[in-house]
């Protein structure tokens, strides 16, 4: 990877870090769709980055905020995402081969689609959803995160919803975007699919990711926590349309 591709992508790929550190959620589309829409690399390379970059961000925002996690909702989500996750791997690793345009075209509907999702931001429910619930939004979960690295869309739409802290669903996302991340990364490995380029990358993103997660646990932006859920909505919906553009 030449440096005209590496300095954009290690670039997006910070941008993703602040934003999510800040809202929760986004990294996963952010990357997964400015990567593809600017031809900077195949989806099952980046996506194996994005699960590199979201198990460090994970593990640095928690920290010191773990007693503040509804580690039962956690574990309830997780039941749906493993299997889920690895049939979205095979599903991907099936149409990484042949179907390109397609799975771009498919890539592209999943983060206008989620970008829309998300923005309904309906109002929060008299009490917590039944479990049954999360376990369905985790398989749906899984399979965008097996598929695309980015598990975010269902689980930001029904963790929004409950009656929740707001700093408790953050933390919950960003546990829960950490935990399949591993996952996804011990199934690939398995799988064979880890390269050397991958781990590399993966290896020179880890500073920059722990400092742009710092920033963004420090310094958060002078935005209401509306407009900034706001922005990361309309530049989904952005990327979506572009990836479904370029596909047709």
């Amino acid at each position: 990877m030449g440096p005209e591709t590496l300095i954009p992508f290690i670039a997006i790929i910070a941008f993703a870090t602040y934003v999510q550190t800040v809202t929760g959620f986004a990294l996963g589309m952010i990357v997964m769709g400015a990567v593809t829409a600017f031809e900077l690399a195949p989806i099952a390379f980046t996506s194996v980055v994005i699960s590199a970059v979201v198990l460090i961000n994970g593990v640095v925002a928690i920290k010191g905020s773990f007693h503040e996690l509804d580690l039962k909702r956690v574990a309830i989500t997780c039941v749906g995402i493993f299997p889920a996750l690895l049939a979205g791997l095979i599903l991907l690793e099936y149409l990484s081969d042949s179907f390109n345009n397609m799975l771009q075209l498919l890539l592209g509907i999943t983060i206008f689609t989620g970008g829309l999702l998300i923005m309904l931001r309906p109002e929060p429910l008299e009490k917590p959803s039944p479990d049954a619930v999360f376990v369905v939004s985790g398989v749906a979960a899984g399979f965008l995160a097996g598929m695309f690295s980015m598990a975010g869309p269902p689980l930001v739409y029904l963790f929004y919803r409950q009656p929740f802290e707001l700093k408790t669903i953050r933390l919950c996302l960003l546990c829960i975007f950490l935990i399949s991340s591993a996952g996804r990364i011990i199934m690939v490995g398995f799988q064979g699919g880890l390269s050397v380029d991958m781990l590399t990358f993966s290896l020179i993103c880890i500073p920059m990711v722990m400092f742009f997660t710092w920033i963004g646990k420090r310094y958060p932006p002078p935005l209401s926590t509306t407009n900034m859920r706001r922005f990361a909505f309309l530049l989904l919906i952005l990327i979506g349309l572009s990836l479904m553009i370029g596909a047709l």
